[in-house]
């Protein structure tokens, strides 16, 4: 007998609310905020009424995305809303502060896809096998029968190239291909769009780079990097954590690397842990398991409290050094 697909609930839920609120989790990435912007813009063509939230202002990095300026921290009044949709999102704890009252909001769908993922909510729809949750939103938009816009699908296509590296990481699929070909259908233009990626450093970002690439170290034949960022060189270049968001993928651009790993101190005793590998024979996702994180096989992260960088520093290379020695 066949069952429904699990879109499908979701989509008979967004079709008969009309207030809905649309959240991500904390610290959003491309593909989050993507996703986030563009399912609400397609929600709205469809006569819904839609708050987005975040907890914090939308990075510099990402002010870009038509839409941002609207996400914002200060919650309304939640028994006004049919239903929340979060979005990329593998964890409850990662919807932040007003995780609590978030959750009060049913029904409260989950769509992600992260292989990690902690099932929390009443709906979920969780693809482990798909690049980025903007793929997912598309074939959302098409079960729910809405006519992208433009500027739902220049989210859609920036979401899908922030999470799958520009197309480069193994998660991309022909499936991939096939809807960023749609989505340039709409008029999205590859090139700006990269260049608003990835071609968007301050003088000062570029400083910060500049001594988080000096703290480099290499272990079991130059297999296995790790780079560091303390609080102190925020502060001596007068940038934010958010400027550092993609300087993992230097460490793991080394030929010879096969795991690397991101040491950020985001505040006094917090560690954030970015953790990226290459192939299929380096599971990252099972060692931020370990410390009470997640994330994909290639991508994956944690956090460690009341521990200085070296000391999580020794804690990763005991776990790190045999997954990339055997």
């Amino acid at each position: 007998m066949k069952t429904d697909h699990p879109r499908d609930e979701i989509v008979r839920t967004l079709n008969s609310a009309k207030n809905v609120l649309v959240a991500t989790h904390i610290h959003p990435d491309g593909d989050a905020l993507g996703s986030q912007i563009a399912l609400g813009n397609i929600l709205r063509s469809l006569g819904k009424n839609v708050f987005f939230y975040g907890e914090e202002r939308v990075s510099h990095l990402y002010r870009f995305l038509p839409g941002s300026a609207e996400i914002d921290s200060l919650l309304p009044a939640l028994n006004g809303f049919d239903c929340a949709v979060a979005l990329d999102c593998g964890d409850c704890n990662r919807l932040g502060a007003a995780m609590d009252s978030l959750l009060t909001v049913h029904p409260f769908v989950v769509i992600d896809h992260h292989l990690g993922h902690q099932e929390f909510g009443d709906l979920r729809w969780i693809a482990p096998e798909r690049a980025s949750t903007g793929e997912m939103v598309y074939d959302l938009a098409e079960a729910l029968g809405a006519e992208l816009s433009y500027e739902a699908a220049y989210c859609l296509y920036a979401a899908i190239v922030s999470d799958t590296g520009s197309f480069k990481y193994s998660s991309t699929t022909a499936d991939t291909f096939r809807i960023a070909g749609e989505l340039l259908r709409k008029g999205v233009k590859p090139a700006e769009v990269s260049g608003k990626l990835f071609d968007n450093f301050t003088v000062k970002r570029l400083n910060l780079m500049r001594l988080v690439l000096d703290s480099l170290q290499l272990y079991a034949e130059d297999q296995l990097a790790i780079i560091a960022a303390p609080r102190e060189v925020f502060i001596k270049t007068g940038t934010t954590q958010a400027d550092a968001e993609t300087f993992i993928n230097y460490p793991r651009s080394l030929n010879t690397v096969k795991v690397a790993a991101f040491l950020k101190e985001t505040e006094k005793g917090l560690i954030s842990v970015s953790l990226r590998s290459k192939g299929t024979d380096y599971d990252v996702a099972q060692v931020a398991a370990i410390f009470g994180g997640g994330g994909h096989r290639n991508a994956a992260g944690c956090k460690l409290r009341d521990m200085s960088i070296a000391e999580v520093q020794e804690k990763l290379l005991a776990r790190l050094l045999p997954m990339v020695s055997r």
